[in-house]
């Protein structure tokens, strides 16, 4: 019952058989019922409950477009209709999932949640750090060491305006996999 009543879920009956027999009857929404409730229901109950539904009617909902964007670009392959309460959650969801997926560059890749064109969320996959202090010594002048630094940050600028992030063939199967 418990894991109907965090589904959007509308209580109807419960049946009791005999002593080990009970069905409890619920309108949930279809995409609650395909996202992962399944696996839940199995795991929640150690294999002992089932899973019966029909459709029963179409109803309006308050649901949003939610894109994902790696570096300001929007990913068609990851946006995806949400109910809108739970979109932040799902959002940040998906991008803990990216930041373990995608590899590391040499610059920081910026990793948003939008929900209808506003940015909802956001994370970064930090940069590979090139140590270029390596070959500065303890008594080495502390205005040198910022000066190889300044060079470093100018030449990850256009790095990461030209360059083009990777995302590995099976990140869509791992993200959205329960």
């Amino acid at each position: 019952m418990e894991l109907c009543q965090n589904r959007r879920d509308i209580y109807q009956n419960i049946e009791y058989y005999d002593e080990f027999s009970t069905i409890i009857k619920y309108l949930l929404p279809l995409n609650e019922v395909i996202f992962d409730l399944f696996d839940k229901l199995k795991s929640c109950t150690r294999g002992y409950a089932n899973l019966d539904y029909e459709f029963y009617e179409y109803r309006e909902s308050n649901l949003a477009k939610m894109d994902i964007l790696i570096n300001g670009k929007v990913i068609d392959l990851f946006s995806t209709i949400v109910y809108k309460p739970n979109a932040y959650n799902r959002g940040l969801e998906i991008i803990k999932k990216l930041e373990n997926i995608i590899p590391r560059y040499q610059f920081e890749i910026a990793l948003q949640v939008a929900l209808n064109n506003k940015i909802i969320a956001r994370s970064n996959i930090k940069a590979v750090q090139k140590d270029v202090l390596a070959k500065c010594y303890g008594g080495d002048n502390i205005i040198l060491k910022r000066k190889l630094l300044e060079k470093q940050k100018k030449g990850k600028k256009p790095m990461k305006q030209i360059s083009s992030i990777e995302i590995p063939q099976d990140a869509f199967i791992k993200i959205f996999a329960v």
